[in-house]
């Protein structure tokens, strides 16, 4: 049909053409985007093999000069990356097993706080000297050390949070997946990972700042006679911070923050909004936390046909194997008879026992070697020890006290608001992330000057470097706390204790736990480089536990580092054992979400 030319030159006309044009490019210009991301992550692979895969630097030497930087943070970028999905990974599969395996649940719990408490320098020795053994002509045998150190830095309040999101799931979500016979993996996919996703977010970005506070320590150290050092961004920054060089540590701290930004951007804001989907509640909240960037993803025509021709076929593909083997299973049981189970089970548990029995052999061996290591230590050194092991208890407990004095009303108005919580998000993950080594020469300069020093200055590291572990976990927290009980609160007219008291406290409760938790181990992590400092060749000690397995390791005295491991561990677990364990089981009973 032909319109008239009058008609065709209407000024709506055209900007309705105009708008379909641009309807129409622009999921084309998104599948480029997503092509570019995709080319940039193979480049990018390339690059990291042929440096890992090459033969290793005996000696490398930091420049400080602004134009290494990109090379030093893409290489940073990439180890703590490796560090968290491994660590995403481990706290999965051990938060799984520890929550349903009634008979080795006191054991791992046990074990995670004994891990938990052992500082990232404790690892140092033997898993450095262990990857480069394995790979003695490779340059990926150190990296994959300092990977490692990174991830024992950043897994342990995942799982902690994973493991506790498993044990507050309520009962009628659970009777539900009974009901319906979700297979373990369903449960898993399904119930378990959706529920705790709120949480394990949040302990990501706190575990991914974790990794960027121990980059420095991680990246560059001596070991005995050794000078082990990697190109990063926290090698850089402990070279500018050793020299005095302000002006490196100013360039080095503005390309973290702009690599933490785009992070968030990237990254965290996108993960954030839609795992907010997953809030256990009955009616929907009218405020949602939205990312143009995660619109633009679930638009995208490229990848909404990977889902449909791969991810979703996989998927029941999956699902339909897994209910058939079930039933062949089934079927299979019923139909054997009692003497061969008894057979099987008998087999089983001889397996079980050998495995046993191994294990418990090695255990043996190595307390052995401990114990021959420990009769080196002088009577003296014990003293000494136990002196640093009460300076750095206090120290601890104060700057844990400190930091749950603003942190836990902090995080609750974030979390109660989101347009605060768009622009307070941002900047938490950045002040978590700045490694507050880097800052500390300018806090010591200026505390030695008001007449204070490193025993104050400890603390206020400290703080500054597990503050953010009880921030994040409240934010959770507050995020997952029902729509609908804030809408009765309001709806009654309830005062500001009568909110906190009833809805507030109790609905963070369980993420309050795992904040302080992971807090107290992180304080005393961080006492091996809050209480010993390297400042313009010059080493700045006070008492405490940390400034031993600090000095220790600088040293190569592995009998004082092995001693204060020990004690240090001890001291975290009985503090767990007499506290946080029974704080654990009130916030798996009695606040407990449920109908």
């Amino acid at each position: 049909m032909n319109f008239p030319e009058s008609f065709s030159n209407i000024p709506g006309r055209e900007t309705l053409a105009r708008s379909q044009v641009l309807k129409r490019s622009w999921p084309v210009v998104l599948d480029l985007c997503v092509a570019g991301i995709g080319l940039a992550c193979f480049y990018a692979v390339v690059r990291i093999a042929n440096y890992w895969f090459g033969h290793p630097v005996p000696e490398i030497v930091i420049s400080l000069s602004p134009r290494a930087l990109p090379l030093y943070a893409f290489y940073s970028v990439v180890r703590i990356g490796l560090a968290y999905l491994l660590s995403l990974v481990f706290a999965v599969g051990y938060g799984y097993v520890a929550a349903y395996s009634k008979r080795v649940e006191a054991l791992m719990i046990a074990g995670l706080d004994i891990l938990q408490s052992i500082p990232v320098l404790s690892f140092l020795p033997g898993v450095m000297l262990a990857m480069v053994a394995l790979f003695p002509t490779r340059q990926i045998g150190v990296e994959m050390g300092a990977i490692l150190l990174i991830f024992t830095g950043q897994v342990w309040n995942m799982a902690f949070s994973f493991y506790s999101s498993i044990k507050s799931i309520p009962r009628e979500l659970s009777e539900a997946s009974s009901i319906y016979k979700f297979s373990r993996w369903q449960r898993l996919v399904q119930l378990e990972l959706p529920y705790a996703a709120i949480g394990l977010v949040w302990n990501s970005m706190v575990s991914v700042a974790g990794g960027w506070f121990f980059l420095m320590a991680c990246e560059m150290f001596v070991l005995g006679t050794r000078d082990f050092r990697l190109p990063g961004l926290g090698s850089y920054l402990q070279t500018a911070a050793g020299t005095g060089n302000l002006t490196a540590i100013m360039w080095g701290l503005l390309t973290m923050i702009a690599i933490i930004v785009a992070t968030d951007q990237l990254i965290w804001r996108p993960v954030i909004a839609w795992s907010d989907k997953f809030k256990f509640e009955q009616v929907e909240s009218t405020a949602r936390v939205r990312s143009p960037l995660l619109h633009l993803l679930q638009h995208s025509r490229a990848l909404q046909a990977i889902e449909r021709s791969t991810v979703r076929p996989l998927s029941e593909r999956i699902y339909r194997s897994l209910a058939e083997a079930r039933q062949h299973r089934a079927a299979r049981m019923m139909a054997e008879d009692a003497t061969s189970d008894s057979g099987r089970d008998g087999v089983a548990t001889w397996l079980r026992g050998a495995v046993l029995l191994a294990i418990a052999v090695a255990v043996v061996y190595a307390a052995f070697r401990a114990l021959g290591l420990l009769r080196q230590v002088q009577g003296s050194e014990y003293i000494q020890i136990l002196k640093g092991a009460f300076a750095t208890f206090l120290r601890v407990n104060v700057s844990l006290l400190l930091a749950s004095a603003w942190t836990i009303p902090a995080g609750v108005a974030i979390g109660f608001h989101p347009r605060l919580a768009r622009i307070a998000q941002p900047i938490a993950q950045i002040a978590a992330s700045v490694p507050a080594t880097a800052l500390f020469p300018v806090l010591l300069l200026a505390l030695v000057r008001m007449g204070g020093g490193l025993g104050i200055g400890s603390i206020a590291l400290m703080m500054l470097g597990t503050q953010w572990y009880i921030l994040f976990n409240v934010i959770a927290g507050a995020m997952a706390i029902p729509s609908d009980l804030k809408e009765v609160a309001t709806l009654f007219h309830f005062t500001t204790a009568q909110r906190w008291r009833t809805v507030i406290l109790p609905g963070i409760f369980p993420f309050l736990i795992t904040g302080l938790v992971t807090a107290s181990g992180g304080a005393w992590n961080a006492s091996i480089i809050a209480e010993y400092f390297h400042l313009k060749n010059q080493t700045l000690q006070t008492v405490g536990l940390g400034a031993q397995i600090s000095a220790a390791t600088d040293s190569g005295q592995f009998q004082i580092l092995l001693l204060a491991t020990i004690v240090m561990a001890l001291m975290v677990v009985t503090i767990n054992r007499l506290v946080w364990r029974p704080l654990y089981r009130l916030a798996e009973t009695r606040y407990k979400l449920g109908g």
